[in-house]
């Protein structure tokens, strides 16, 4: 159990205290992972910045999860789900259309004029506040992997073990602390899990920012 997000960042920063002094780039998921990673990203020294997966509903009810998409527009389906639905992902055209321009806007919105960070040949270190069906972090890292990555590194404070072993597939290393079964819900694992707003995604981002930008780099 965690105290909240910042407490289960600075777990994490201690589980990942090998990369300090590398060239190390930390992705959050928002808008909960980045108040996750903000302590990881100050104590490990290294630059923060964003990577913005979107889900996918379900027609009939945005609120079931059929996959998710990139923040550059590839999508990552529920192929199984899709079949028993009676769906095909033309029919989820249009919410991937949309959760993109979605993603989009929410990247103009946090970071403002700043631009892209390197990725190539740095080592990367994904951050959420925690994993449960995976979909999202694995469109997450299908972005990331596709600009070139030194090592890409999958870090979150709690998740399912079967999803985690899927995931970690697809990684370099993956870092999570806390792997419960019988597993529900990430909230259920934070004494404090409330909503992350928007605020305070720009704030944690600029703090990082002017520390970044105070070393010279």
């Amino acid at each position: 159990m965690f105290t909240n997000r910042f407490e289960a960042g600075q777990q994490l920063a201690v589980a990942l205290a090998e990369y300090r002094g590398q060239d190390l780039l930390i992705l959050a998921i928002p808008r909960g992972g980045v108040e996750v990673a903000a302590p990881v990203a100050q104590a490990l020294e290294a630059e923060l910045d964003l990577v913005v997966p979107r889900k996918i509903g379900a027609p009939f009810n945005p609120e079931m999860a059929l996959g998710a998409v990139t923040q550059d527009g590839i999508p990552l389906l529920d192929q199984v789900l899709l079949i028993r639905l009676g769906l095909t992902p033309e029919d989820l055209a249009g919410a991937i259309s949309r959760e993109v321009a979605e993603a989009k806007r929410r990247l103009r919105e946090y970071r403002g004029s700043r631009p892209q960070p390197q990725v190539t040949g740095r080592v990367v270190v994904v951050i959420d506040d925690g994993v449960a069906t995976g979909f999202t972090t694995r469109a997450a890292l299908t972005s990331v992997r596709r600009e070139s990555p030194a090592r890409l590194v999958l870090a979150v404070p709690v998740g399912p073990p079967n999803t985690l072993a899927e995931l970690e597939r697809e990684v370099d290393s993956l870092v999570c602390p806390l792997q419960p079964d019988p597993f529900y819900a990430v909230g259920q694992f934070y004494e404090d899990f409330g909503q992350t707003s928007d605020v305070r995604v720009i704030e944690l981002l600029q703090e990082n920012w002017a520390r970044w930008g105070a070393r010279g780099r």
